[in-house]
């Protein structure tokens, strides 16, 4: 009897399948999918189109093309024409020249010429995840009802490799977010400087996300403004240190407390103002950090025009990820307030202490070396050296006071308004004034670092620069830049108005600007915006 073998396509069928399952990193897969779907029906092109939440076209492979011939095409197809019935209607579909059916949309300048297509959908859990695409079958022949099994069934087999590898995928994406939050968890409650955390935290949730650009929105001052305080990603130093108004979409989502998923946030018409506003961005979520009651910032995460839209589970990932970092900064809070009440307290004892016991003691010794000098008045040597011992302990009574007044006004102003919410009220008033909200952006530790003197001086430059803008420019918008590093401290007002015209009323309130530059040992500058308009840049330095 003659034995019966299997055929050489039964082989071929049976390696793809075993080639596309042997790989868990699911851009190699797909990227296997379609090679193999070429290679087993003999056909010239060949295609993966990976559909996206709306059921467009986000990602397609291509076999066949070399990079030349990709990059006359352009952008990859959006889903119109035969690619786009296959989306409408998933189900295999085999056409002996593709341009002769009525849904065909034809092709792009620089394309191949493209005739017989075979089309199939691969789906993933009853849902479809994209289609297979085939062109061009080679020798000029056609398709036939085998072809289409064949690919029916790699199909099929490509549904379950995928599944597999996404959930491989979000296996270690959870793996990755969990350790991250545990190192977040560590740092901050190690007593590590929380900007230096939030930075890591921003550039970690943009590592995972696979996104552009990531922010995280604080608030500023006790009237609900927003100042983004630590960026990752392209074009992140334009946004880092932006004060965010009323109107931007992170204001609404830190006041609702909901999460906000947008297609095109520098377009979205419930956006105004804030980091989309400076910087192009396409797909989008904005998720609050902490509960609905008490939101501790926002941080939102995009991608560039074009790019693609995040899926829901990174959304849950960052979502479970940002409320992990929320309650780690509500811990490390209340043991920073615990050790600052420590310090506090201490200090109020020492100046009770210097105030009760040692400034008496100093201050009786004085009265008792005082109502000896008449004893030695036949001595004047004597009596002189006294005096000055008498002197000498008026002045350190007057350093001690001067020292006790200096704890407690130290205190008082660490316990008030901070620099940062001082300048966003100083340019919410101007806004008035100029009939717009002014940009402003702050780096560095402006609360902690610049000394009351250089804050006050600083807060008069920026609201007579304003107060010029508003009064002489004409200007449509005014960009306000505050900046302090450990040696210096610089702020610069930008306009797009008139310019200063000779003889203009503002040289008075310039001439007062340059004056608090000079007292403190810095210097100031106004010089012409580019294309127009003016800036005025004022640098001092710190003690």
């Amino acid at each position: 009897m003659e034995e019966r073998t299997q055929g050489p396509g039964a082989h071929t069928l049976l390696d793809a399948v075993l080639a596309i399952g042997s790989d868990l990193d699911l851009e190699v897969v797909l990227r296997r999918i379609a090679q193999s779907a070429v290679a087993l029906v003999d056909a010239e092109y060949g295609a993966l189109g990976v559909l996206g939440e709306d059921g467009t076209i986000t990602q397609f492979l291509t076999v066949g093309l070399d990079e030349a011939t990709a990059a006359r095409i352009g952008h990859y197809p959006r889903g119109e024409g035969i690619l786009g019935l296959l989306v409408r209607e998933p189900r295999p579909l085999r056409l002996a020249d593709l341009t002769r059916h009525p849904s065909s949309a034809g092709f792009p300048p620089g394309h191949p010429p493209m005739t017989s297509f075979l089309g199939a959908p691969v789906r993933v859990r009853d849902r479809v995840f994209g289609n297979l695409y085939l062109t061009n079958k080679k020798g000029g022949a056609q398709f036939d009802a085998d072809d289409e099994a064949v690919l029916r069934t790699l199909a099929a087999a490509a549904g379950v490799a995928i599944d597999n590898a996404r959930l491989y995928e979000d296996a270690r994406r959870r793996q990755r977010w969990l350790a991250a939050g545990n190192e977040l968890t560590r740092s901050l409650l190690s007593g590590e400087e929380p900007a230096a955390v939030l930075e890591r935290f921003t550039g970690t949730v943009r590592e995972m996300s696979g996104a552009d650009l990531v922010t995280l929105a604080v608030p500023v001052g006790d009237g609900g403004d927003l100042v983004v305080e630590a960026a990752a990603g392209d074009r992140a130093d334009e946004v880092r240190g932006l004060a965010l108004p009323a109107s931007a979409l992170a204001a609404r989502v830190f006041a609702s407390g909901e999460t906000v998923i947008s297609e095109a946030v520098s377009r979205d018409p419930r956006a105004e103002g804030g980091s989309a506003s400076r910087v192009e961005l396409g797909p989008a979520f904005l998720v609050p950090l902490g509960t609905r009651e008490h939101v501790r910032g926002v941080l939102q995460v995009a991608n560039a025009p074009g790019g693609p839209a995040f899926s829901d589970a990174v959304v849950d990932m960052v979502i479970g990820y940002g409320n992990q970092a929320a309650l780690a900064l509500e811990v490390a809070e209340r043991r920073r307030d615990s050790e600052q009440m420590l310090v506090l307290t201490d200090r109020d004892r020492i100046a009770r202490d210097l105030h009760d016991l040692v400034i008496q003691r100093l201050f009786a010794g004085a009265l008792t070396l005082q109502s000896t000098l008449g004893r030695v008045a036949d001595r004047p040597q004597v009596g002189e050296r006294v005096q000055r011992v008498v002197d000498d302990l008026d002045d350190t009574i007057k350093i001690i006071r001067s020292t006790i007044y200096g704890l407690r006004e130290h205190d008082r102003d660490r316990l008030g308004a901070g620099l940062r919410s001082r300048l966003v009220a100083a340019t919410d008033r101007a806004g008035q004034a100029l009939g717009f909200a002014p940009a402003l952006r702050m780096t560095g530790l402006l609360d902690t670092t610049v000394p009351a003197g250089h804050a006050d001086h600083l807060l008069a430059v920026v609201g007579e620069a304003l107060s010029n803008a508003a009064r002489h420019a004409g200007a449509t918008a005014v960009d306000v830049s505050v900046a302090v590093t450990a040696a210096e401290l610089r702020a610069r007002v930008a306009d797009n108005g008139r310019g200063i015209e000779p003889g203009s009323g503002r040289r008075s309130g310039l001439a007062n600007l340059r004056c608090r530059a000079e007292e403190l040992g810095g210097r100031f500058r106004v010089a012409a915006n580019e294309p127009r308009g003016t800036v005025v840049e004022w640098v001092v330095p710190l003690p």
